[in-house]
C-alpha cells in the first residue's frame, strides 16, 4: 500500500516537472511567433504565454503522470 502511493505521488511530480518544461517551450515558442501581444501577469509576448503555458503543462502532466503511474496497479476485471 505505501508503494502503490509512493510510486503514484512519484509520478505526479515527475509528469508535473516534464509538463512544466514542454508547457514553458511551446508557450515561448507560440508567444514569441504568433501571441506578440499577449499580455499576462505583468509580462506580454514569450514571457507571458511561456509563463501560462507552464502553469497549464505542469496541471496535465500531474494529471498524465498519475494517470501513467496508477496503471500498473489497476486490478485486471474478470469476465
Amino acid at each position: 500500500m505505501k508503494f502503490k502511493r509512493l510510486v503514484q505521488i512519484m509520478g505526479t511530480l515527475l509528469g508535473c516537472l516534464v509538463g512544466f518544461v514542454i508547457g514553458l517551450i511551446v508557450g515561448m515558442q507560440l508567444g514569441g511567433n504568433y501571441f506578440v501581444n499577449f499580455t499576462f501577469n505583468g509580462v506580454r509576448g514569450y514571457e507571458a504565454v511561456g509563463q501560462l503555458g507552464s502553469i497549464i503543462g505542469s496541471v496535465l502532466g500531474g494529471f498524465l503522470g498519475y494517470g501513467l503511474f496508477s496503471l500498473p496497479f489497476k486490478k485486471k476485471q474478470e469476465k
